[in-house]
């Protein structure tokens, strides 16, 4: 895929419409990259123009911040607050709820001020517009979805309602989990568990969370967090249904499901 960088953008003396912040997960994790694939796969069909940062991205600092090392956290967006002045960046998307939470809402008082959207309001936007046109005979047309909330998409930014719009979009039967919305179940990726050994328990909160989506009789799992992504497709792997249930971001069903 051919992806413009802010830097080859600027020296053509174009200015992208927004700004595609990749993050860590979808830079380097090799799961999270076909969420990353299937976004940009998107704003391409729809002719939005966009860049990244390339090379030139690094980490919000979200886990340093969570973890506790503000020093770092702080180290780490002062420099990318400078990289994004300096472009002058003033729009924002991302695929990752840790991402969009810090950059939206910690980033100003460190001088960073943007317009931060995460991927599922810019895909339902994009939807109402009529600009993302889907098959009307889409592979998950009738198909069972559950779709887990994100922490930080949810509970922390009050979206509930632009995933489960985009997912109604392609005529699937959309059934919730037990604990959902402002009651749903963490996946017990957020606030820096990624990086750490599990604490004292007797279930792990990922498969806790699996589970309940597979009692729903769902054959797809959707999510809006590369990390919620990892954790649910390994609380299936652990039941031994990969076969069966899929784990699927929504901008990958949108992506597979385009006219």
């Amino acid at each position: 895929m051919k992806v413009n960088t802010m830097a080859e953008m600027m020296a053509n003396g174009e200015t992208p419409e927004i700004l595609f912040w990749v993050g860590c997960a979808g830079s380097f994790d090799v799961r999270a990259q076909k969420i990353t694939k299937a976004f940009a796969a998107i704003l391409n069909k729809v002719e939005i123009k966009y860049a990244i940062l390339g090379k030139e991205e690094t980490c919000t600092g979200d886990p340093a911040r969570r973890a506790g090392n503000e020093f770092l956290f702080q180290m780490m967006a002062y420099n990318n607050i400078q990289i994004l002045n300096g472009y002058g960046i003033k729009k924002i998307v991302t695929t990752c709820p840790h991402c969009f939470n810090i950059l939206k809402n910690e980033y100003a008082e460190l001088g960073g001020h943007y317009e931060v959207i995460h991927h599922t309001t810019f895909l339902q936007q994009l939807i109402d517009e009529g600009k993302i046109k889907l098959k009307e005979e889409n592979d998950f047309k009738g198909t069972k979805i559950s779709y887990h909330d994100s922490c930080y998409l949810g509970r922390a930014n009050n979206i509930y309602e632009a995933p489960r719009k985009v997912l109604e979009t392609l005529n699937a039967e959309l059934i919730e989990m037990k604990r959902c919305r402002s009651k749903g179940l963490c996946c017990g990726a957020g606030g820096a568990q990624m990086f750490k050994e599990d604490e004292p328990g007797n279930k792990r909160i990922n498969i806790e969370r699996a589970d309940e989506a597979l009692e729903t009789g769902a054959t797809v799992i959707a999510s809006a967090c590369p990390f919620c992504n990892t954790m649910m497709l390994d609380g299936v792997k652990n039941k031994e249904k990969e076969n069966e249930v899929q784990v699927l971001d929504i901008a990958e069903l949108i992506e597979q499901s385009l006219a």
